[in-house]
């Protein structure tokens, strides 16, 4: 049975290892790098070899040091003696191995021995599969969008399927796309225009929201439970069915091609789920806090503002974050109430530019990661709070 379970183990990890060399390769083969042949063969031997090692020397050699050896063998058979191939290159497949050999250190002999072992192996490798191909198929347009905006135009023409960056040319000839969009399309203004709408309703959001949130939380009162069940009912009518009527509307009040405009559609369609997200964050802060605070003759506005507010703040963090991407991204009531480009927001300016034949698509490209940068960062820095904001209140007791 361990025989078994060895080999098993050992074809499973290979795979996996032939599954992100592979990926390396394709990444440096769109950079221009010329590679012979992807040496599968060479890859499933070496893969194979190493797994077994690694079971066969066990604790007698410290982990990091194995995961050295391992990789640097690799890197001088596979980059040196089979193919020659640049430093960068042999960098990125010495920390490839380097990771493989860390993620299979866990696995030893005797814990091949325990039932159901291949099973947790096999899973194990194909949730980290699964989480690394996804990732994969997700980056790589952002990846495209990236090197097309350090394009030229001749480039373009001459070869739209080299993805490769040339770092060798002057700074300037490199990053001339974003100074083309922030000089000639001011997209500066519509940063700050995107800024402006994005931090208004996450505010006027929250201003109304968090009071709405702790009324149906905490208050009772007529059609409360209908109220809370029914919360999210706007988001059943797709969005194309309410423009027609705001269209309508916003053009009899002049707010079109304006930001007030948006400010109260944006705020209209977070508002319901801003609410829902909070409620049950309310739900889960005990009552006690509050009785205490009231026999301290502390007004219900008092309560809210010293007590719900300041142990909320992982909640509040998640759906500002929430609020700021939907504003953010939104395109569709911006195409159709924005005619203004004074008044277009970086989404609305995206389009307008596409819809110029004369627009060279490396500025596309620059304006598309103008664009995504920010939320990207914002998310980045703030994920613990969205994950514990979104998560809490889902268990009482």
């Amino acid at each position: 049975m361990r025989t078994k379970n060895t080999i098993l183990f050992s074809l499973i990890s290979t795979f996996f290892l032939i599954f992100l060399i592979s990926i390396w390769k394709i990444l440096a083969t769109l950079q221009g790098l010329s590679i012979n042949s992807f040496n599968i063969e060479i890859i499933f031997i070496f893969g194979f070899l190493i797994s077994l090692a690694h079971l066969g020397i066990g604790d007698r050699i410290k982990s990091i040091y194995k995961s050295i050896i391992f990789s640097s063998i690799f890197v001088f058979c596979d980059g040196y003696l089979i193919q020659k191939l640049p430093i960068w290159y042999n960098v990125g497949v010495f920390l490839i191995v380097y990771f493989f050999t860390n993620r299979i250190s866990k696995y030893t002999f005797i814990g091949l021995k325990e039932e159901h072992s291949t099973q947790v192996i096999l899973f194990d490798f194909l949730t980290l599969f699964g989480i690394l191909f996804f990732s994969f198929v997700i980056l790589f347009p952002f990846y495209m969008m990236l090197v097309t905006s350090f394009k030229t135009q001749i480039a373009l023409l001459v070869n739209p399927l080299d993805f490769s960056i040339n770092f060798g040319q002057d700074i300037k000839d490199l990053f001339k796309s974003y100074f083309v969009i922030f000089k000639s399309y001011k997209f500066g203004k519509y940063i700050v225009t995107s800024t402006i709408v994005s931090v208004g309703t996450v505010i006027i959001t929250l201003l109304f929201a968090i009071p709405a949130a702790y009324a149906v939380a905490r208050l009772n009162f007529f059609g409360k439970t209908f109220l809370s069940t029914s919360i999210l009912i706007i988001y059943m009518f797709p969005a194309i069915v309410l423009v027609i009527p705001l269209y309508t509307i916003f053009s009899q009040l002049g707010l079109r091609n304006s930001i007030e405009g948006l400010l109260i559609v944006y705020t209209a369609t977070t508002l319901p789920v801003a609410i829902y997200m909070l409620q049950g964050y309310f739900k889960s802060i005990p009552k006690e806090l509050e009785e205490a605070a009231i026999l301290d003759k502390l007004s219900w506005f008092g309560i809210i503002t010293k007590i719900i507010i300041p142990l909320s703040i992982p909640a509040i963090s998640s759906v500002a974050l929430y609020v700021f991407m939907i504003a953010w991204n939104e395109f569709l009531f911006s195409l159709m109430f924005l005619d203004n480009p004074n008044s277009f927001t970086l989404s609305r300016a995206i389009q307008y530019l596409s819809g110029d034949a004369e627009t060279p698509r490396q500025y596309l490209m620059a304006g598309s990661v103008v664009v995504t940068l920010p939320v990207l960062f914002i998310f980045v820095y703030f994920e613990k709070y969205l994950v514990s904001g979104l998560t809490a209140g889902s268990v009482k007791g």
